[in-house]
């Protein structure tokens, strides 16, 4: 079933992670894909990657943290296309430190104006789009936005923000047919965590995590391309943060006593 075949399908983050495997799933049910990242080099070879398995697929290279940047996407998706049928919220940056370890306070800004208002920027100018083809908006938050983490309270903090503000578009949007799927990944192997901002301020450059443990980018995008396609309010993609939500509830000690755990043992 080609579910998204001809649809344009608007993916930030896209040169890396899940969101180079999401677009790269996608591709095989020829899309017509608008690839937004940074980094204008590996769009370029994700544009290639993207049109040889089947797909329509141009990269626009764009800046998340910039409203601007995030307005100039839109419009070549649409000048391209004509429409938008799917925006997917992925680009993201993270970070490993204490709180009391900081260097600056800083990173809290920089994180929130990539994780969130990155996507906030993107769905103001999309809106009105997916408006008229009653389309889909795609947030890919994490599980950190349900529950906090030790060495990652800014991360968490702007996931958090993206649940919550996403949780309430979908309220907004309750009868225009636009639908909003929150996506909640564990830890996946990725070059994120190599350019995660680490306590100093400075990229880290080597991961801190046990990618051998974790869930690959490629399994994480086959999961999320079926919620994307059933319109699924959450999409919690690990049963460790499917039972942490519920725990939280009622017995969130063991939770903080989990997260912490997870955090150690870095899987």
């Amino acid at each position: 079933m080609l579910s998204f075949r001809d649809r344009v399908v608007i993916i930030t983050g896209a040169s890396e992670g899940i969101g180079r495997a999401l677009a790269l799933v996608l591709a095989a049910q020829a899309p017509r894909l608008v690839l937004a990242a940074r980094n204008a080099e590996r769009l370029d070879e994700l544009v290639q990657a993207c049109r040889a398995a089947g797909a329509d697929a141009i990269a626009v290279p764009t800046d998340v943290s910039d409203e601007s940047a995030c307005r100039r996407l839109i419009e070549a998706a649409v000048g391209q296309h004509g429409r938008i049928d799917v925006l997917v919220n992925n680009a993201g940056s993270t970070m490993w430190g204490r709180f009391d370890a900081l260097a600056s306070s800083d990173i809290f800004e920089r994180l929130l104006r990539v994780n969130f208002l990155g996507a906030v920027y993107c769905t103001r100018y999309a809106l009105p789009h997916l408006r008229e083809t009653r389309g889909r908006i795609v947030a890919v938050a994490s599980v950190a936005g349900f529950t906090g983490l030790p060495e990652r309270s800014a991360y968490a903090a702007s996931k958090h923000a993206v649940v919550g503000f996403f949780d309430s578009l979908r309220i907004e949007l309750a009868g225009t047919g636009v639908s909003v799927t929150v996506v909640a990944p564990d830890f996946v192997a990725s070059q994120h965590h190599r350019r995660a901002i680490g306590a100093d301020g400075a990229p880290l450059g080597t991961t801190p995590m046990q990618e051998s443990r974790i869930m690959s980018a490629e399994e994480c995008a086959r999961r999320i391309v079926p919620a994307i396609e059933r319109r699924q309010r959450l999409l919690v993609t690990s049963t460790r943060g499917k039972l942490a939500r519920w725990l939280k509830l009622v017995a969130p000690p063991l939770v903080d006593r989990l997260a912490a755990d997870a955090i150690a043992k870095r899987r």
